[in-house]
């Protein structure tokens, strides 16, 4: 009888062993779900997402704005957003550019020329370039110049090389539009490309845009780039 005993316990043990398993496998996988991190933790809308939808920081949702234009950005002070398009983006302007005041938006563009996160990228270079494309830019610009030089330095001295190629291209579409009003200020941001000329990287770039500005600027353009940089070679 002990044997026969321990013979019918044998296989109940043994389903035992079978059913537990099973039973542990389908907790884990149901399990996880209720408390997972993915779905307890949303993130907080921004009062900016109903002004500027689509446009907001991905990589700042719960931070404070890094800038003062960032800051103007997410309070909807820039008059354009940004818009997605599927081959390239473009700026939408709530008005007509022609329309805004240049003071100070063209100064705000330039200062954001210095910020290295999208959209605020895109939105800066793009908004400076368009607005100085418009009818008068250049009796509206040249009041401006002593503000926006700062602003231009600050961007031709910046680490990011992606922020300094930003800042060379605003130059010289301001001095295209303003010609040879700039030469009075142009000593301040030569320093900054003396120094970047020395890199091969930037080296045909900077070229390219000194001789711009001597187009630009005309035959007293020559003198001022030369006593910041003299082996620079006239057009």
């Amino acid at each position: 009888k002990s044997f026969s005993i321990l013979g019918s316990n044998v296989p109940r043990m043994s389903s035992d062993i079978q059913v537990k398993p099973k039973t542990a496998v389908h907790k884990s996988k149901t399990s996880p779900l209720p408390c997972s991190p993915k779905c307890a933790i949303k993130p907080q809308p921004k009062p900016s997402d109903k002004l500027n939808p689509k446009t907001i920081d991905p990589f700042g949702a719960c931070s404070r704005p890094p800038s003062l234009f960032a800051a103007i950005y997410a309070k909807g002070g820039i008059p354009c957003r940004l818009v997605h398009g599927s081959v390239k983006h473009k700026l939408q302007w709530e008005c007509l550019p022609e329309s805004v005041p240049f003071d100070p938006l063209l100064v705000t563009l330039a200062e954001g020329l210095r910020e290295t996160k999208h959209p605020y990228t895109f939105v800066s270079k793009e908004g400076f370039k368009e607005l100085l494309m418009v009818e008068g830019a250049t009796e509206k610009a040249v009041p401006l110049l002593p503000r926006l030089i700062p602003a231009l330095k600050a961007a031709l001295v910046h680490s990011d090389d992606e922020v300094f190629r930003r800042g060379l291209d605003a130059l010289v579409q301001l001095s295209a539009v303003v010609g040879p009003s700039l030469n009075a200020h142009l000593k301040h941001l030569l320093t900054s490309l003396s120094r970047r000329l020395m890199d091969k990287k930037f080296r045909e770039k900077i070229t390219d845009a000194l001789q711009k500005l001597e187009q630009y600027g005309g035959k007293a353009t020559v003198a001022i780039i030369k006593s910041k940089i003299p082996i620079y070679r006239s057009i």
